[in-house]
């Protein structure tokens, strides 16, 4: 059941985001994004502190062993995004941060296979990370899930935008996002095959898992949020941001009274 469970969480995170993507118009997409980005801020900021850190440091491991892993992930996630191989895709043309005219073909690269490429990447990291939370605890591994998917429409909704602004169909800016998706069970599978049998490390898997929800959260979706805004805007922000907190603290509650 624990890799039915991966598999349908991964599909859920790679692909899902991706048909919710496309179902949407271009103009509601560019309306709805940053509040995407808000909610996902509070989502894996509040996985990554107040569910996933606390079930690793509940652990036998030396605690200091366990910062060190902290450490370590946030240097190597920002390495990864150095790399262009860690990207997230929430900025496009029209996101209101007044990119240039030719911003979205730039982003994409040639044939947008730098989108693709980073994203199948990311997307086999998220599978690994739910692959080490479900063999961890099963409710761990669904609000570890629901902070992926999360994510990964905000993130899917600008790289689709992106490769349509640079030229793509919807149909192939559709196909090739699912692909990069299916990324996710590929890491998911293998994760449960050669995690498994080494349950001594799901500690550090899950300090490491922890370690991209926060990079990601601080170093990327946070900084688009840090605009001069007028008030309401500044509160609709923190508005969405206790939502996401909110829905991960709702998910908890509802699975440990299950």
């Amino acid at each position: 059941m624990t890799l039915f469970y991966i598999v349908l969480a991964t599909l859920a995170g790679g692909v899902l985001s991706v048909l919710i993507a496309a179902s949407l118009t271009i103009a509601l997409l560019s309306r709805i994004v940053q509040h995407l980005v808000s909610l996902s801020v509070g989502v894996l900021l509040g996985t990554a502190l107040l569910h996933v850190l606390p079930e690793a440091f509940e652990s036998k491991v030396d605690p200091h062993r366990l910062f060190m892993t902290l450490l370590g992930g946030l240097l190597f996630f920002f390495l990864l995004e150095k790399a262009e191989l860690y990207r997230h895709g929430h900025h496009h043309e029209g996101d209101g941060h007044h990119h240039h005219h030719d911003f979205d073909a730039g982003q994409a690269g040639r044939g947008g296979w730098s989108v693709l490429v980073g994203d199948s990447i990311h997307n086999f990291c998220d599978g690994i990370i739910i692959a080490a939370a479900f063999l961890a605890d099963t409710q761990l591994g669904l609000v570890t899930s629901v902070a992926i998917i999360a994510h990964e429409i905000p993130q899917e909704v600008g790289d689709y935008i992106v490769l349509l602004n640079a030229g793509f169909s919807r149909g192939k800016a559709l196909l090739y996002n699912a692909l990069s998706g299916l990324a996710s069970v590929v890491g998911g599978v293998l994760g449960y095959f050669i995690v498994g049998p080494w349950e001594a490390l799901f500690p550090y898997l899950l300090v490491a898992a922890s370690s991209s929800f926060v990079y990601v959260a601080v170093a990327d979706l946070l900084p688009q949020l840090q605009q001069r805004l007028p008030l309401r805007s500044t509160l609709a922000q923190l508005g969405w941001i206790g939502a996401g907190l909110m829905l991960v603290t709702v998910v908890k509650s509802w699975l440990h009274a299950g």
